[in-house]
């Protein structure tokens, strides 16, 4: 669904598990950082809202967008994290650069997951300009850090549901 139909932040927190016992890694892009920092903090407190302990979020920034992968692949190697979130935004340019960190990041995303069969949240906004970005970063259409760290609690309910 668009996001200009459906607000980021809007959700029934009756329908969200108690997390107060999982671990959270969230990983950062430094890159368009007055955005990306947004986004951390509405998935921080979407976590904490929801019962995560403060410390049980680890929160590590990388350089850019292309990095977050790599970044949750070390987090994940160093702690026993139930689930790594991906924070970062890019905004379309005049190249095809765009593009191509896009489909590396949401493939690098994928890829994480599956191989430590733990969630791995796509948290990337992939924005036309910079004010869909901060619309989406606590602006009118909420904020994709909440939405991110939703999903991540929903996904490690889920996983441990199934053990």
């Amino acid at each position: 669904m668009a996001t200009s139909l459906k607000n980021l932040s809007a959700y029934d927190p009756a329908s969200v598990p108690d997390c107060s016992e999982f671990k959270f890694g969230i990983v950062v892009s430094e890159w368009n950082e007055s955005i990306t920092s947004a986004l951390a903090q509405g998935c921080v407190d979407t976590l904490v809202k929801h019962g995560a302990k403060i410390e049980n979020i680890r929160l590590h920034t990388v350089p850019g967008s292309f990095e977050l992968p790599l970044g949750g692949q070390f987090l994940l190697d160093s702690s026993d994290t139930d689930a790594v979130i991906l924070i970062g935004c890019v905004i379309q340019g005049e190249t095809r650069h765009f593009d191509f960190i896009c489909q590396a990041v949401a493939q690098g995303c994928m890829e994480l997951g599956m191989k430590y069969n733990k969630p791995s949240v796509f948290g990337l906004l992939t924005t036309n300009n910079l004010q869909q970005a901060i619309d989406r970063s606590g602006g009118i259409h909420g904020n994709k850090g909440d939405e991110a760290a939703l999903t991540a609690i929903k996904m490690v309910h889920l996983k441990r549901k199934l053990k």
